[in-house]
């Protein structure tokens, strides 16, 4: 979980109450920090305290927004309407006014996961010899298991979870390697080219398609 504050304390605090819940924080102190743990690290869910040494935690919710899509918990000790509805509208999840009792923030937590969480249905999916496990993120070829590195995974997530539907370069940069890499086509490809050597055969099946120059869709 991404823990964004400039406050240590804070965070050391934050640190505690997501330990005894079982989850493991990733701390940052500003909002450019937190935007580059976001980038890297893919938590499940950030924490962002509303005041930062330099960009406030409702921008930073909307700028998390653009790329990516999790939950987004802002905390405050402004309590009033229309500070809520300014973070609701620029991304936010959740609002969460100071003080707050450690069990109600990782109440609301969790619910903001299950949200997202997929549906039993959807969790495992199958197409001609493939098996994608979005839950367990285990991938199977004719019943035999592949091993894919964390970014091949979330590449291959990314497809399936909008499967038939045409996911452009910026799209798939954005979602999985974050805005940085929004431009870095080159670094798609290479990954693209190989996901497709260990799923695919060398003649046949294609799981993947190629839009040219536009992007890439997962066989439907």
């Amino acid at each position: 979980m991404l823990v964004v504050d400039d406050e240590q304390q804070i965070l050391r605090a934050l640190r505690v109450i997501l330990r005894e819940a079982g989850f493991e924080a990733l701390p940052a102190s500003t909002g450019e920090e937190a935007l580059d743990v976001a980038a890297l690290q893919h938590p499940d869910a950030a924490i962002i305290d509303v005041l930062l040494p330099d960009i406030d935690g409702v921008e930073l919710s909307r700028r998390l927004r653009e790329w990516t899509e999790i939950p987004l918990i802002v905390l405050s000790a402004v309590g009033d309407e229309e500070a809520k509805v300014r973070a609701l509208a620029a991304g936010a999840d959740d609002y969460v006014t100071k003080p707050f009792g450690p069990r109600e923030l990782v109440a609301r937590l969790q619910a903001n996961l299950r949200r997202i969480a997929p549906d039993p249905e959807e969790a495992l999916v199958r197409v001609d010899g493939l098996e994608v496990d979005l839950a367990r993120r285990t991938v199977r070829v004719d019943g035999q298991d592949v091993h894919l590195t964390p970014t091949e995974f979330d590449l291959l997530r990314q497809l399936v979870r909008n499967r038939g539907r045409l996911m452009t370069h910026r799209d798939l940069l954005l979602s999985v390697w974050g805005p940085g890499y929004s431009e870095d086509t080159q670094v798609l490809r290479a990954h693209i080219a190989n996901l497709r050597r260990k799923i695919e055969p060398p003649e046949g099946r294609r799981f993947i398609r190629t839009d040219p120059g536009v992007g890439y869709r997962f066989a439907a």
